[in-house]
């Protein structure tokens, strides 16, 4: 990836937009009635406490290491991320189904219609400015890659779900929007309750993609091939390194773990080979700063 994108940043222009959505589509779905404003109203109101549980992550995440955990706890954040991804699953697409299923089969009229859609137009505008502060972080971080190729490659799982929130709400804003509309058009109340079910939808999907991203952070994910072919090519540059025969990079939260296997150059004492991998450990974490812990091992054959 490209840069290094402010997630602390993007987790509270969310929390702020979904905060302010949440009070005027919670108010809105009580005096209408609608599924599909109450399907939004509790979905906002989740992502308010997944903003929360992220925030909790990135603190945890910055534990310093103790006997426990070694290695830190940056890995903290890929926990919290990856329950997100359930409770965006749960609470917010398997409640908006349920909802949408009740209101099926037993529709109700919307009242104040009008209400609800000043409510949802609001909620786009909000959004909006939420989803444009997500993808400026997220541009930083993707560079010249594609979008899709950043959310399967990307490293930061906070920005992921975030993204992924944003993008979930924004649609499921528009699909009430269109519910509410065609209700009031037709009279017919299905509408809002297909447009209930249809963000449900929506959330289930989302939440799917993002939790497999997330797992695969969880269960232990290299720090990316494009970092793992610079820190290579720093290697192979070295004039200490004859060749290298491994490199392994372990992402854990915002930094990185490297093992290296390496033949040195010349014929060196004990001390000398000591030396000569202090000075390209202390190069290559001056190079590469996300590199917390860094483990050599010189070798003369793989």
């Amino acid at each position: 990836m490209s840069g290094k994108a402010d997630s602390l940043k993007t987790i509270f222009y969310a929390l702020g937009a979904n905060f302010a959505i949440f009070l005027a589509k919670a108010a809105a779905a009580f005096v209408t009635g609608s599924g599909a404003m109450t399907a939004e109203a509790v979905h906002s109101l989740a992502d308010c406490g997944n903003q929360l549980l992220l925030l909790l992550g990135l603190r945890q995440a910055k534990a310093p290491p103790s006997p426990d955990h070694p290695l830190g706890r940056g890995k903290e954040i890929y926990f919290w991320s990856f329950l997100v991804a359930l409770l965006l699953f749960s609470v917010g697409g398997a409640f908006s189904v349920y909802e949408g299923l009740h209101k099926l089969h037993a529709p109700e009229p919307v009242k104040w219609p009008w209400l609800a859609v000043g409510v949802l137009a609001f909620g786009i505008v909000a959004e909006g400015f939420s989803m444009a502060g997500c993808m400026r972080e997220v541009n930083k971080a993707r560079g010249a890659h594609s979008l899709w190729r950043w959310f399967r490659e990307s490293r930061q799982s906070e920005l992921i779900v975030i993204f992924g929130e944003d993008l979930a709400a924004l649609l499921g804003l528009v699909f009430a929007l269109l519910a509410v509309l065609l209700t009031v058009l037709t009279g017919n109340p299905v509408f809002d309750a297909i447009g209930t079910l249809a963000i449900g939808a929506l959330l289930v999907v989302v939440a799917v993609f993002v939790a497999i991203e997330v797992k695969a952070l969880l269960v232990g994910q290299s720090a990316g091939a494009d970092v793992d072919a610079a820190i290579g090519a720093f290697l192979d540059g070295r004039p200490e390194i004859v060749r290298v025969f491994n490199l392994i990079t372990l992402q854990l939260g915002g930094e990185i773990m490297v093992a290296v296997k390496a033949q040195m150059r010349g014929n060196l004492s004990d001390r000398g080979v000591v030396e000569a991998i202090n000075a390209v450990e202390a190069a290559m974490k001056q190079r590469f700063p996300e590199i917390r812990w860094s483990f050599f091992e010189p070798d003369v054959v793989d």
